[in-house]
């Protein structure tokens, strides 16, 4: 997950997924297509994916479509995981990883047919200023699209005291959502609201990843989690946030620059 500069950036809880080589999004494999077919993947030669964790997207996107992919994540060690990942399903050639903040993306203007994010504004002080740089790099006629976490209600206390502990920076409500997104300045713009199922979350999430990828991952994380008292204060966070799930939808948005 990318996140931003400044007072808001998390540290524990994503430093303890890129040290085990986990990553998550809301919605999982079913958010992500619906998500890509309101960019027009089908249309698209090359693709950014901002914030591509363990590069599950990258993959699966060069995989699918052929496109020439793109991933950045703000953590060096996840973006070693994304490369292993690529060289794993074979699909290296038509990818390519960096580390880079969203706030200021090291491309030139109108460069992507294609830029999207999942589940990486939510960890953003300046989510304004991240849609702008993800606007700023899309082609014009070309799609930018995000998939974010919302609250549609207040959560109790200890709901956000664990989002809060997550590192997230701010959920903001559906209305503040569409406002941050009616004021990209993109045309067409869409906006998909859904609420979370938990038992369908995390079938989605084990489809998304793959069990081999998963298993792996959880062996290491048992090692740290007895070896590093950070890292088991940070599993304690992780299954704590299980609860939040109940209170948490997601929004999918896109639009055309």
């Amino acid at each position: 997950m990318l996140i931003g500069k400044g007072p808001s950036v998390p540290g524990e809880f994503l430093d303890m997924q890129a040290k085990v080589g986990i990553t998550k999004h809301i919605g999982g494999l079913r958010a992500t297509k619906d998500l890509l077919a309101m960019c027009h993947i089908e249309d698209a030669g090359e693709v950014l994916e901002v914030g591509c964790g363990i590069g599950v997207g990258p993959a699966y996107i060069a995989r699918t479509y052929g496109c020439h992919v793109v991933g950045v994540d703000a953590s060096e060690r996840m973006v070693e995981w994304s490369r292993q990942r690529a060289r794993e399903e074979g699909v290296e050639a038509r990818v390519e990883f960096q580390v880079a903040d969203v706030l200021a993306l090291p491309f030139e203007a109108g460069r992507f047919d294609v830029v999207f994010c999942e589940s990486v504004l939510a960890f953003v002080g300046d989510k304004e200023r991240a849609i702008r740089e993800m606007v700023r790099v899309a082609k014009p006629g070309g799609h930018v699209g995000m998939n974010e976490g919302l609250f549609l209600e207040d959560p109790p206390d200890d709901v956000a005291r664990v989002a809060h502990e997550m590192g997230i920076a701010e959920i903001p409500s559906a209305p503040a959502w569409r406002a941050l997104w009616d004021g990209s300045g993109l045309q067409d713009r869409e906006v998909k609201l859904r609420r979370v199922d938990p038992r369908v979350e995390v079938r989605s999430r084990l489809r998304w990843i793959g069990l081999g990828w998963i298993a792996r991952a959880w062996a290491r994380g048992l090692r740290l989690y007895l070896t590093e008292p950070r890292v088991r204060h940070s599993f304690k966070v992780a299954a704590s946030g299980g609860k939040a799930l109940e209170w948490t939808a997601y929004g999918l948005f896109a639009g055309r620059r």
